[in-house]
């Protein structure tokens, strides 16, 4: 396998910390041993039992009494006069008094304890360290081995997730939009691997979408202007009056539709790039539909309302549910025989707004697609009748920004029946 920089200098940052701050501690713990008698209790009492031995015999047999203690204990104890100390070793120096110096050099130590009333100094050392033994530091080195073989298998694993990570993002910054990255090895890397891959899903979709709707605004566009085009020829060369008022009003017709195009174009542009605040507030929904039904009574279509007998509570922007519900009105006036239906019930949680009509209906096919933007049907929903293919989008918008949804069916009126979801305000 191939070992990346980054791993090496991952790896190499944690085990140098590591080496540190083990140097660090043992310096520490070197510099208070130094002074810390306490922890030479053995030796201490060691040498104060030899002193209470040698203060018991006449100063002319300390040499022969220390040299005999020396041999039966094995261990390496002098005394010399206070004066030939630093002769000795002139980094050793002893505090006069009473009590026990103890001097620390790496794994041993020497002592010094001064003989009362006398000029002379009891040596006992250089000796092992009894607080640093040799097993301490191979358990030492032996736990920061292991500490690197786990840090080894731990980095790893994340380093080979950054990796592919920085190789998906070097990808889609060069237009490759569909790059994603596959599950990470590594639990860390997971989280981050996930958010790349929904972000980087996201624009490929704003970026679909968006050659769709410049495609789709491109043809919208070409056919009214084609038709003003050809209008205006006819106009440079028709004399009659009757010709020329044909003609000019049919230019009026391509100028109003691309109006409605563009203010259409303008909406759902305006929806489709981020949510806008909405008002949410307590919505009586039964009141929302009865205040659309007279807002349509002037059309050419009968409006049945079927609403149940208690009232029906949500919380939502009733201006933007108003929208949604005018823009199913209009349509089912538009595409029906005469004949709408609108029935609000509960459902699951969900409270159902159904708008119907007694029109041709939707294909099957269709109905994949009919929320889409610039979507239509030329058999039942055609240009001819007029509309861009945007209103549906925009309601598909105003219910997810509710944690709603729509869907289209067939009605039993012989026509299509469009479907709104609202969550139901809980008692």
């Amino acid at each position: 396998m191939k070992l990346s920089r980054s791993f090496f200098t991952l790896y190499f940052l944690i085990i140098a910390c590591f080496g540190v701050l083990s140097y660090a501690l043992d310096e520490l713990w070197s510099k208070n041993v130094e002074q810390d008698v306490e922890s030479y209790t053995g030796y201490k009492t060691f040498l104060m039992a030899i002193r209470e031995q040698l203060l018991a015999h006449n100063d002319e047999q300390w040499e022969q009494l220390v040299s005999t203690a020396s041999q039966r204990y094995q261990l390496t104890m002098t005394l010399v006069d206070e004066a030939d100390v630093e002769t000795l070793n002139p980094s050793l120096q002893f505090i006069k008094g009473e009590d026990v110096t103890v001097y620390y050099d790496d794994d041993y130590v020497t002592l010094f304890l001064p003989i009362a009333n006398s000029e002379r100094v009891l040596i006992l050392g250089p000796v092992q360290s009894p607080t640093r033994p040799k097993t301490e530091a191979l358990v030492r080195v032996a736990i920061l081995l292991l500490l690197a073989v786990v840090v080894f298998f731990w980095i790893w694993p994340v380093s080979r997730d950054l990796d592919r990570l920085a190789v998906a993002a070097k990808a889609f910054g060069d237009g490759e939009f569909n790059a994603t990255v596959n599950k990470a090895d590594s639990s860390l890397v997971q989280p981050l691997i996930e958010t790349f891959n929904m972000m980087a899903r996201r624009i490929n979709h704003l970026i679909g979408a968006h050659k769709e709707l410049t495609n789709a605004v491109s043809h919208e566009l070409r056919t009214p202007l084609a038709r003003s085009k050809f209008a205006l020829q006819v106009l440079r060369s028709a004399n009659e009056a009757q010709v020329r008022e044909k003609y000019t009003d049919s230019i009026d017709n391509d100028i109003c539709e691309l109006e409605t195009l563009v203010n259409e174009l303008l909406m759902y542009a305006s929806f489709d790039s981020q949510q806008p605040n909405m008002a949410l507030q307590a919505t009586d929904i039964i009141a929302l539909v009865n205040y659309q039904a007279v807002e349509f009574a002037d059309q050419p279509a009968n409006v049945h309302i079927e609403t149940p007998k208690h009232d029906v509570m949500v919380r939502c922007d009733p201006h933007y549910v108003n929208r949604a519900v005018a823009n199913l009105l209009r349509n089912g006036i538009k595409y029906g025989r005469g004949e709408v239906r609108i029935k609000v019930s509960v459902v699951d949680g969900y409270c159902r707004i159904d708008v119907e009509d007694n029109g041709d209906g939707v294909d099957d096919s269709f109905k994949k697609i009919i929320f889409d933007p610039f979507s239509r049907f030329d058999q039942s929903r055609g240009k001819d009748t007029g509309g861009f293919g945007l209103g549906l989008a925009i309601v598909s918008k105003i219910m997810l920004w509710h944690k709603g949804k729509v869907d289209v069916s067939d009605s039993e009126l012989g026509g299509a029946r469009f479907s709104l979801y609202l969550p139901v305000m809980s008692a």
